[in-house]
Order: structure tokens, then C-alpha cells, then sequence
């Protein structure tokens, strides 16, 4: 699986959403489940699924489906 596989199956899974969702207008509490405790699941699965550590000001500046790919690349994750 490639690390964008994992990317789009960590927000599918966590905010029970469909594929086609997925795009640029997905942001933080743009849709019910990306509320506060969604983000943090979210934080932590891509933690684990990609073996980093993020800081705590990229978790809060990880505002959308685009930024957390940006943010991701920081740690060295390529897509």
C-alpha cells in the first residue's frame, strides 16, 4: 500500500467517510466527525501508520485533508 493509500485510508476510516470526499475542501469541522476528538484519532493513527512523532504545533496547524500532506512530508513521508 502506498504511503497516499494510507494517508486517504486513516481519514475513510476514522471520519467514516466515502473516497470521493477526500479532497481539498476537507477541513477540521467541515463535516460532523472531524470535531476535536476525531482530530486526535486522526493524529494518532497517522502517527502510528507513518512511525512519526508530530509536534504538538503541527497538530494543531493540521487544518485540512491538503496541509496534513504537507505537514507529513516535514517528517520525511513522501507521497
Amino acid at each position: 500500500m502506498s504511503n497516499m493509500e494510507k494517508y486517504n485510508q486513516a481519514f475513510i476510516e476514522i471520519f467514516e467517510i466515502e473516497p470521493s470526499d477526500l479532497t481539498d475542501a476537507l477541513e477540521y469541522q467541515s463535516i460532523k466527525a472531524w470535531d476535536s476528538v476525531g482530530h486526535m484519532a486522526l493524529m494518532a493513527t497517522l502517527e502510528d501508520e507513518f512511525d512519526v512523532m508530530l509536534e504538538m504545533d503541527d497538530i494543531v496547524d493540521f487544518g485540512s485533508y491538503k496541509i496534513g500532506i504537507k505537514t507529513l512530508e516535514k517528517y520525511g513521508v513522501t507521497f
